[in-house]
């Protein structure tokens, strides 16, 4: 993939980086990247969602742990375009979160923007700030860190 194609990224081409699938991928496109530095990506919130079967019924809101997914999932989209020799064959773990914060729920019909910026990277180590929006308002937020192995 070349720098070019960085600036946006469709479901096939995260598709491509990402291991996740099908029901657990959280994140549709990648709007823009500068690389080692951030990454903006974006989660349509739809009805047919497999977890609003269960939370909550009659009362649907994406789970908290979701959108922090979502924001990992961004995050490690950026890493594998930053340092393609280090992130190659490797999956991303968790490592850690600090600083967790859920600011208003988030329904159907909502269009979630994840923002991450880094913070920190030494070697296979990555700590980045992420901030979830809708609307321009801010609804989760997060320090991620996060492994290759």
């Amino acid at each position: 993939m070349s720098e070019q194609d960085w600036q946006s990224l469709d479901i096939k081409k995260i598709l491509e980086l990402l291991p996740h699938r099908y029901p657990f991928i959280m994140v549709d496109r990648i709007l823009s990247v500068e690389p080692g530095v951030r990454i903006k990506g974006l989660k349509n919130v739809s009805i047919n969602e497999n977890f609003f079967q269960g939370h909550f019924p009659g009362e649907p809101v994406m789970p908290g742990v979701l959108m922090l997914e979502g924001m990992a999932q961004v995050g490690a989209v950026l890493a594998y375009l930053t340092d393609r020799e280090q992130t190659a064959d490797k999956l991303v773990y968790f490592a850690g979160l600090d600083g967790v914060k859920f600011r208003r729920k988030v329904v159907p019909g909502d269009q979630l923007i994840y923002e991450l910026t880094v913070k920190k990277q030494k070697s296979r180590f990555w700590v980045m700030e992420g901030r979830a929006y809708v609307d321009e308002a801010l609804v989760a937020e997060a320090q991620l860190m996060a492994t290759f192995a």
